[in-house]
């Protein structure tokens, strides 16, 4: 085996434990090792977490990554190359020989022969521990006790108990270091598609993690100045007019500008029971884009409306969502009061700027559903983009005024996920270019 290659693993676990390793990183930290040697792991460690580490959180990562990655039985050098020994003298030799640290060596050997680096899911343990301890030479050590009844096969069936638990420990070590990038990926992929009304509780942190994550990259794409030049276009009038003190000689040139207005947005989420989960996720995401919507007044409503764009301001997003939650949400809904209540206070807010967002399921409990309110609104709006959480095919049916709703929305869209939720902003921030 290379000896690079640890390190060369040792890298990719890392990245799948979250630490940003560039391929320029990756040799200086070679050249350390090369400096410092396997021999003091904990030097070793040391180490490689001043030269790869950026923040306190990947410190930490990486000195966890480390340990799992370089647990044996006694400090050694990284595994030599040991050819495949399927007789099973060299293997019975090593457990006879109580010498842990080769056996650690062969093991890793093997594992390096079977592909262990390649592990990627649970129901694959008992396949890479089979495949590891047939490379070492199992069978015919199995074979060989099997015909044997003195002392010594004894103490060989002992050790192959041990050794086929080591084997198992290390097989579940790796899956735990090489799987860790995929199985991330694939929980976060899963957390996307999934309703957010079907969420486990425990996953919350982790999505708010994805909405912010998600936010960012938005916020990078669509940030710009509020005013950008428009190149090689000279303001001709406004250059002379500049240049009088030089005779009209443009020593000073004007160009013309485009201003650029970042979005007016104002959110009516719903935040009855029914809808209070996408609701939670859809303030988030706005408020993370900040730096892309300039203006955005929020408003939450279940049987009657209160702006919320205060609370959300002046506090950390999640207990300003809580206190909004515990302020209004849960109840049961009524859409007409609410949207007499907006009309009320704040429909002055509304002008051919502004977009609209409203989220939720338009089921009002059979109350006046105040159809005409949203027509005044839409009159005066840019724009009125409408987020329902329930399955198109649900619209309408029973209790719903969703098609009542409808001819006074410039945009309708199912949105139940996270995946909706992202594809819904960043197509108000294309209209918005």
């Amino acid at each position: 085996m290379n000896a690079t290659e640890p390190l060369r693993r040792f890298f990719a676990a890392a990245r799948g434990a979250g630490v940003r390793i560039s391929p320029a990183e990756s040799i200086e930290a070679m050249r350390a090792v090369d400096a410092v040697g396997f021999a003091d792991r904990a030097v070793l460690r040391d180490t490689l977490g001043l030269v790869l580490a950026k923040t306190v959180e990947e410190k930490q990562a990486l000195a966890e990554c480390f340990d799992l990655y370089f647990r044996r039985e006694t400090p050694d050098a990284p595994p030599a190359d040991e050819p495949a020994d399927p007789s099973g003298e060299g293997l019975a030799g090593l457990l006879l020989g109580g010498d842990p640290a080769a056996v650690a060596q062969a093991m890793e050997a093997a594992g390096e022969a079977a592909g262990l680096p390649n592990i990627r899911f649970f129901t694959q343990r008992n396949l890479y521990t089979r495949r590891i301890l047939d490379v070492m030479g199992l069978r015919a050590v199995e074979a060989a006790i099997g015909e044997r009844e003195d002392a010594e096969a004894q103490l060989l069936t002992e050790a192959v108990a041990g050794l086929r638990a080591t084997v198992r420990d290390f097989v579940e070590r790796s899956l735990v270091l090489f799987a860790r990038e995929e199985t991330e990926a694939f929980r976060e992929e899963l957390l996307r598609s999934t309703r957010l009304s079907n969420l486990d509780r425990r996953d919350y942190d982790r999505m708010r993690v994805l909405v912010r994550a998600i936010a960012r990259k938005l916020a990078a794409r669509y940030a710009r100045p509020r005013r950008r030049r428009l190149r090689g276009q000279l303001d001709l009038r406004r250059t002379i007019r500049r240049n009088m003190g030089w005779s009209g000689i443009p020593f000073v040139t004007v160009w013309k500008e485009k201003r650029i207005e970042k979005p007016r947005v104002v959110v009516l989420c719903d935040v009855s029971g029914s809808v209070a989960a996408v609701s939670q996720f859809l303030l988030m995401f706005l408020y993370a884009l900040n730096e892309v919507l300039a203006d955005i007044r929020s408003f939450a409503f279940a049987g009657s409306l209160i702006e919320v764009s205060e609370i959300l301001e002046h506090q950390p997003i999640e207990p300003a969502i809580a206190e909004i939650m515990t302020r209004i949400g849960f109840g049961s809904s009524n859409y007409g009061n609410s949207l007499a209540d907006f009309e009320e206070g704040w429909i002055g807010l509304i002008d051919r700027r502004t977009t609209v967002l409203i989220l939720g399921d338009a089921r009002g409990n059979r109350t006046d559903p105040r159809v005409e309110i949203l027509e005044r609104i839409s009159t005066r709006a840019k724009r009125v983009v409408w987020l329902n959480p329930e399955y198109r095919n649900a619209w309408g049916t029973g209790d719903s005024d969703m098609f009542r709703y409808a001819p006074h929305c410039q945009m309708l869209r199912p949105c139940s996920t996270l995946r909706d939720l992202e594809r819904v902003v960043t197509d108000l921030l294309e209209m918005t270019r």
